[in-house]
């Protein structure tokens, strides 16, 4: 059974005892080994922490040791872990990467460790995946395991509200939360660094506003994906390549992606819509079942009238291809890119450079 639990406004998934009972567990100092695994950095992160402030309150004074457990020998760990302190009198010692530290050759030796832990140290175990056995009922036995997995955006909608007031001693409603979720997705880290940067422009004892965000914070995704297809669909050869420019300008391989995935999104609407004219139905319905609105409307169902169903067919099968070789090595992407954008050009109606 798995609960939602928070500290300092942070969410993570954390097991219960065994049995189901005991209810929502959250690292302690009672706790010799502690396990954070999932995908979501910042919860990881913020656990730790509060382990680390535990074990202080607990014992005064912590001596912190990290380890890559990439690289690591077992044993270096383990008498880390068993030695006596020389500057305070209770050891953390961090080992992340756990997925490939716990392995087959280590298994059996941290169960054994696990068994009768030094009560000097609490070790943790940090990593994006955790390979379930033997070790996990021996190790709830005496720490817990903690899932920090990705949340969903009503989670970080919620997640938002407190770490606001909490962290940053100021305030945002759920709803001006949710377009901050909206602009940002459900990455945790990302949010509180531009959560920190709002409350700050926003000022002590002020609200973060919805007009604060969209002065501060990026584009959301639905928009990005718009404002590359705005140039896909302006008729200009010129503008186009050099929006595609300036685009894939610091990292032409990763930049490529959001490109090649609002190429396929517009030809797909563009053949829906036209072929969906050649059977007689309205705008106003084709709007509604491709979701067009606002400025991309009129230009995708302009554009979808002048192509008419073989060409706009013919374009989202060049976007197919464009996207089956943006994953195959030796292929220039940015000749792969201009090239697409070009038949979008012509397409609306623009010259297409030569082409």
């Amino acid at each position: 059974m798995w609960f939602w639990v928070a500290y300092n406004g942070g969410v993570a998934k954390a097991a219960t005892k065994s049995g189901g009972k005991g209810g929502a567990r959250v690292p302690g100092a009672e706790h010799r080994i502690v396990v954070l695994v999932g995908k979501e950095l910042f919860l990881r992160t913020q656990y730790t922490s509060m382990l680390k402030e535990k074990l202080e309150a607990e014992h005064g004074e912590i001596e912190v040791f990290r380890f890559d457990g990439e690289s690591v020998d077992l044993a270096a760990v383990l008498d880390e872990c068993r030695s006596f302190g020389l500057m305070a009198g209770h050891k953390m010692v961090v080992v992340d990467e756990a997925d490939l530290f716990v392995n087959a050759t280590t298994r059996a030796m941290l169960e054994r460790y696990a068994a009768a832990p030094s009560d000097g140290a609490t070790l943790v175990l940090r990593g994006g995946k955790w390979n379930k056995g033997k070790l996990d009922d021996a190790i709830n036995a005496v720490g817990l395991i903690l899932k920090c997995d990705t949340v969903d955006e009503g989670t970080a909608c919620k997640w938002v509200v407190r770490r606001a007031q909490k962290e940053y001693q100021s305030s945002i409603d759920m709803r001006t939360a949710a377009g901050l979720v909206e602009r940002l997705g459900a990455d945790l880290g990302r949010i509180d660094t531009e959560l920190s940067k709002l409350a700050t422009a926003a000022g002590a004892g002020n609200p973060i506003t919805a007009e604060l965000i969209t002065e501060l914070v990026g584009l959301t995704r639905e928009e990005e994906v718009w404002a590359i297809q705005s140039h896909l669909l302006c008729g200009d050869a010129n503008r186009a390549l050099g929006e595609l420019k300036v685009i894939l300008g610091n990292s032409p391989r990763s930049n490529a992606v959001p490109v090649v995935f609002a190429c396929s999104d517009l030809s797909r609407k563009l053949m829906g819509a036209s072929e969906a004219m050649a059977q007689g139905v309205s705008a106003q319905m084709i709007s509604k079942e491709l979701k067009l609105w606002g400025a991309s409307k009129d230009a995708i169902l302009g554009t979808a009238r002048r192509l008419g169903p073989a060409k706009a067919r013919a374009l989202f099968d060049e976007c197919v291809a464009a996207d089956v070789a943006s994953k195959s090595s030796g292929i220039d992407t940015g000749i792969m890119l201009e090239r697409l954008m070009l038949s979008f050009v012509e397409a609306s109606g623009g010259a297409s450079g030569g082409r």
